[in-house]
């Protein structure tokens, strides 16, 4: 059964460490996800995500501009970023173990997401809504997001670990009638 994305209620979001200590947080304020579900067999799920790069916000415009340019994201050659499951294990009543491939910059690996179902609930026009949460690390220069700085005192001005974190909550989509 599909589901739709209800971006209102969604964020993907990611932290990275700067110098060592601090952790920067940000998130895509643009993009869409399309989810088949089957509730009796959720080892069948399918989960796919289309991120715009160039909405990348950190709540820095100077930082946002250097992540837009080609020593991060390269958005004028890679609009996108992709994710797109290939195999769901379901881990207990709520949770599961999603391994799909995400595509950076054009390089693609597989990354797995760790996913836990919030719950299910009617909302005030009777339709049926669900929330889940996934998350995941990366190293972004698997993805060649090469660019750093040394430190003085030793260690990188960004961490090579990358957090991802993804609360999504859908709809369930409108039947379609012959």
């Amino acid at each position: 059964m599909a589901w739709e994305l209800d971006a209102a209620h969604s964020v993907i979001e990611f932290s990275a460490k700067h110098m060592m200590v601090t952790t920067v947080k940000g998130r895509f304020k643009k993009f869409s996800a399309n989810l088949d579900l089957d509730e009796q067999n959720p080892e069948k799920a399918s989960f796919s995500v289309e991120i715009d790069a160039a909405s990348i916000d950190t709540n820095e415009e100077r930082r946002d501009g250097h992540l837009r340019s080609p020593d991060f994201f390269d958005v004028a050659n890679f609009p996108t970023i992709t994710y797109k499951s290939k195999k769901v294990e379901k881990q207990g009543d709520d949770r599961a173990h999603i391994i799909g491939d995400l595509t950076i910059r054009g390089v693609t690996r597989e990354v797995p997401l760790d996913v836990t179902f919030e719950g299910e609930v009617k909302d005030m026009q009777g339709k049926r809504r669900a929330a889940f949460s996934a998350h995941t690390s990366i190293n972004r220069k698997d993805f060649g997001l090469n660019w750093n700085v040394p430190l003085e005192s030793g260690g990188w001005l960004v961490s090579d670990k990358i957090q991802i974190n993804i609360e999504l909550e859908v709809v369930e989509a409108a039947a379609v009638t012959a």
